[in-house]
């Protein structure tokens, strides 16, 4: 699949509770990228990633996420672009009164389909790519903490997304699971896919090369080129 533009945003704007928290966002991501998102609490890590499902509104700008204009975006609108995205979330939100596939069950009902053996089949698939393929009976409460994130990231890929979002995928799990999970996404950057991960661990960064970018200072800052330049040095 030749690359494409995913993502554009020009002279983008973006406010929490009239707050402007990020402003003049200048990017264009493309299909098959592996993107890192750092910066501090508060820096707009989150504000930016809410913003490209429509979560946040964008308020200024040209703003362009898989073809939908999200300035002109209407609300009907709204549930196709963000089932096209992907997110995992930190904190799992997993259904704890049902099993896993319930969970993954509820949320293709949700999003429109109806066919009993095709939404088993496309549950086995998820959970086969995660390597879950036997966990599927099982409820949220007996699955370490690694084990339920890698449920997450099936969740996400239910309606094959073009792109994933993670949100500090790997701010609860020991550094071998973070791993594991960190692994996971890489590899389902190979089909095409696009990820971007906010996190704040910085050792991702020489393990899985990617584009750096950085909210600090009311900015979204692209600091990939300076971060090769120095893992280079270090190198030298």
């Amino acid at each position: 699949m030749a690359d494409r533009i995913l993502i554009k945003y020009e002279n983008v704007e973006l406010c929490q509770q009239e707050h402007i928290v990020l402003k003049d966002v200048n990017i264009e991501i493309m299909s098959g990228e592996f993107i890192f998102l750092l910066g501090k609490v508060g820096s707009g890590k989150s504000t930016f990633m809410k913003s490209l499902y429509a979560e946040i509104p964008v308020l200024d700008g040209e703003a362009n996420v898989l073809d939908y204009n999200l300035l002109k975006l209407k609300r009907k609108e709204v549930p196709n672009l963000r089932r096209k995205i992907g997110i995992v979330f930190q904190d799992f939100q997993l259904l704890i009164d049902r099993s896993i596939n319930a969970n993954l069950e509820f949320v293709l009902k949700a999003t429109g389909w109806k066919d009993k053996n095709a939404i088993a089949e496309k549950i086995h698939h998820v959970l086969k790519q995660v390597g879950m393929q036997t966990k599927g009976y099982k409820m949220p409460h007996q699955l370490s903490g690694g084990e339920q994130q890698r449920i997450v990231i099936a969740r996400s890929l239910l309606n094959s997304p073009e792109i994933i979002l993670a949100d500090e995928p790997t701010g609860n799990l020991d550094e071998k699971t973070g791993k594991d999970i960190m692994d996971l996404l890489y590899s389902i950057r190979k089909s095409g896919t696009t990820v971007v991960v906010a996190t704040h661990n910085l050792s991702w960064i020489d393990m899985y090369p990617g584009r750096v970018l950085v909210c600090e200072e009311e900015k979204l800052v692209d600091i990939t080129a300076e971060t090769i330049s120095e893992n280079i040095n270090q190198m030298a």
